[in-house]
């Protein structure tokens, strides 16, 4: 047998009002002062006045940082190690989605490892050498995982490409998964979110690590994220408290074994067109799932019966790797998500895009053996 290894975010709360755990945390690691890494929106709709009454009440000092943007600059990480290094703050706390998690992540990596301030030397494994800050993350959507991860993603805005960077260490050592932080998703970031969670368990089932127990998170979040996102995009409670654990199990598979091309494709769409990462993943994901069938053995089975298909155990191999991607498709229109690329992507941008996406850490992971021809024509197919 194989060496395999799981890592996995040290503690963390669920449930309604976990938030309200938050200080018994600080206080018990005898953290002083926070530097509240968030985003203006989050800001402005009071979504991060929630965390910051938590800290009032509790009387921690903070101070913010609310300049993160979606899909993250390298120019966002140095804003935030200056308002870091100004606060005089000894711990993190990142409150918001993936853009914001991933943000707080690179400034906590840096923060320890000064040597790393370009960022773009924090570009594929383990490439820090110190324990980061220490973080504490509060999702405010259900998609990313970045709570649970080992990886965040920072984009290079002067060769428009998206850094994948993995450190183990740079996991949050605590989180807080409240589903009220999430309730004022509007529909379309609850909807794109989602999907994200979606594809982060389908491609974790059928990317080239998985093994026995990463297999085992994947396919229950595969069932959470499937009977709860209508609901969540719906706004109903039980839709967000199942979102809110599904995209969080999915993340505790995938972080550990890896994705594959459905996001080393979406990658660049977010670093050139500014493309939201969700309906990248959403709209590219069934085409992609067609194009990797014939390396899934019968994983598509188990995905289809996951995602609520009945029958799946008298169906042929053909029969059930359709019902598969159909079952996809059916979740992705429910919720509103576009079909195709024809609204993003510009036919003279696709040889950067196919060759970005080839060159992505992402890639490696794939269940079938790609090349930047078969990338190039999976984007035309989405035009």
């Amino acid at each position: 047998m194989s060496i395999e290894r799981m890592v996995y975010t040290g503690t963390t709360y669920f449930g309604e009002y976990a938030r309200k755990e938050i200080i018994t945390e600080i206080k018990k690691r005898k953290y002083n002062k926070a530097l509240l890494v968030t985003d203006a929106m989050l800001v402005q709709c009071g979504v991060a006045e929630k965390i910051e009454n938590v800290l009032k009440d509790g009387g921690i000092s903070y101070e913010i940082d609310d300049e993160v943007k979606p899909n993250p600059t390298i120019d966002n990480v140095h804003t935030g190690l200056d308002k870091l290094k100004a606060s005089g703050a000894d711990f993190i706390i990142a409150v918001g989605g993936g853009s914001v998690i991933d943000t707080a992540k690179a400034v906590a990596v840096i923060a320890n490892n000064p040597d790393n301030y370009d960022v773009v030397s924090l570009e594929g494994v383990d490439k820090s050498k110190n324990p980061p800050m220490p973080i504490i993350a509060v999702p405010t959507t259900a998609g990313t995982a970045a709570e649970v991860t080992i990886n965040y993603v920072i984009t290079d805005a002067q060769k428009n490409r998206k850094m994948v960077c993995v450190d183990p260490k740079d996991i949050p050592l605590v989180a807080f998964v409240d589903p009220d932080m999430m309730s004022s998703m509007p529909k379309g970031l609850t909807a794109a979110t989602g999907m994200d969670a979606l594809t982060h368990a389908i491609e974790g089932y059928i990317t080239a690590g998985a093994w026995e127990l990463s297999d085992m998170f994947h396919l229950r979040a595969i069932e959470i994220i499937s009977r709860s996102l209508r609901g969540a995009v719906d706004n109903t409670p039980e839709g967000r408290e199942g979102m809110a654990l599904g995209q969080y199990v999915a993340g505790m598979g995938f972080s550990n074994v890896g994705l594959g091309i459905v996001h080393s494709m979406a990658h660049p769409l977010g670093a050139l067109y500014d493309t939201p990462h969700g309906i990248a993943n959403a709209i590219i994901l069934p085409t992609v799932m067609e194009y990797n069938a014939e390396a899934t053995g019968e994983k598509y089975r188990d995905i289809a019966k996951a995602m609520g298909v009945e029958g799946t155990e008298n169906m042929s191999q053909e029969e059930y790797r359709k019902a598969a991607v159909d079952a996809v498709k059916q979740l992705s229109k429910d919720v509103g998500i576009p079909d195709d690329l024809k609204e993003i992507v510009k036919r003279e941008d696709i040889p950067f895009l196919a060759q970005s996406a080839y060159d992505d850490a992402c890639r490696p992971g794939n269940p079938k053996e790609t090349s930047v021809e078969d990338i190039t024509k999976l984007y035309e197919s989405l035009i």
